[in-house]
């Protein structure tokens, strides 16, 4: 695995593996802190293009809370060791001055209509901004021809997919998103689940069992009470909940009751002690 902290040194790196013949560009972008679901996208990446191209960079302009940014896992030597052991070929591990050579503020913006009002969008106000900063930035940067991100950020990959179309590069990039990689007890893999204590941990679960509640009562429950339920169990073991939501997958507008003509998705958000967790569940 080559490693550059320079962006010109990645372009040129590229852009001669490119030259030696129809070498196609699969891009798993990053914040570090890697686990298996990080893994599961480098492996999805190396087994449907030539070149896979990983990158760590946490972006302060998507933390709308800075203890957030300032408390974000940082594991570089064992992400290394990791990528290089499941075969990735480039890693890019920019500064912020690499990324945003002329500063955060001067780099362009993108709304994202609607989701930047909801769900993520209204607990993490800016979040979206910040995201589509870059990965826009990123995208300039690798040129891939695939990108792959998990579903457990599934509003997150929503918000991908419509920047990719804002760029005017649907027709140059394929995005995929990948399927959740879970622990034993449901708990989505997540880089901040370092940051739970044990007790935490033991409890971190429960999310999973209301997703699994979500999508089992869809035929014989409203989901407004479905939702009072989660909410009241969540509070009930210690969590604060900051939303039990049921959209439609397909957009993400947002559904109240449940609608079985369409392929629905639930999702939750909830704190544990200071570690903000998320998770999703496609149904039906």
């Amino acid at each position: 695995m080559v490693i550059f902290k320079k962006i010109s040194d990645l372009q040129n790196h590229l852009l001669k593996l490119r030259a030696t013949g129809s070498r196609r560009v699969g891009f798993v972008p990053t914040m570090g802190a890697l686990h298996a679901g990080h893994i599961s996208l480098i492996n999805r990446a190396r087994a449907n293009g030539d070149i896979t191209v990983a990158s760590i960079f946490v972006n302060p302009t998507q933390f709308n809370d800075r203890s957030d940014f300032d408390k974000y896992p940082s594991s570089i030597e064992d992400d290394i060791s990791l990528l290089a052991e499941e075969g990735c070929d480039v890693l890019l591990l920019p500064s912020e001055e690499e990324v945003y050579p002329e500063g955060e503020q001067k780099m362009q913006s993108y709304g994202f209509g609607y989701l930047d009002g909801i769900l993520e969008g209204a607990h993490r106000p800016g979040h979206f901004k910040g995201v589509g900063q870059v990965v826009a930035r990123l995208l300039d940067i690798v040129n891939p021809d695939f990108v792959y991100v998990g579903q457990k950020d599934f509003q997150q990959c929503i918000v991908i997919r419509n920047l990719i179309s804002l760029l005017g590069k649907e027709n140059e990039i394929s995005l995929t998103v990948c399927p959740t990689i879970r622990e034993a007890d449901g708990l989505a893999m997540s880089s901040r689940n370092r940051r739970l204590t044990e007790p935490q941990r033991a409890l971190a679960g429960l999310i999973y069992q209301c997703l699994v509640s979500i999508q089992a009562k869809q035929m014989d429950s409203s989901f407004k009470i479905v939702q009072k339920e989660c909410m009241d169990l969540l509070e009930e073991k210690g969590f604060l909940p900051e939303y039990v939501s049921l959209a439609d997958a397909a957009d993400l507008s947002l559904l109240e009751e449940y609608d079985k003509s369409k392929k629905m998705v639930a999702l939750i958000a909830a704190k544990l002690g200071d570690v903000r967790l998320i998770d999703n569940m496609v149904i039906n």
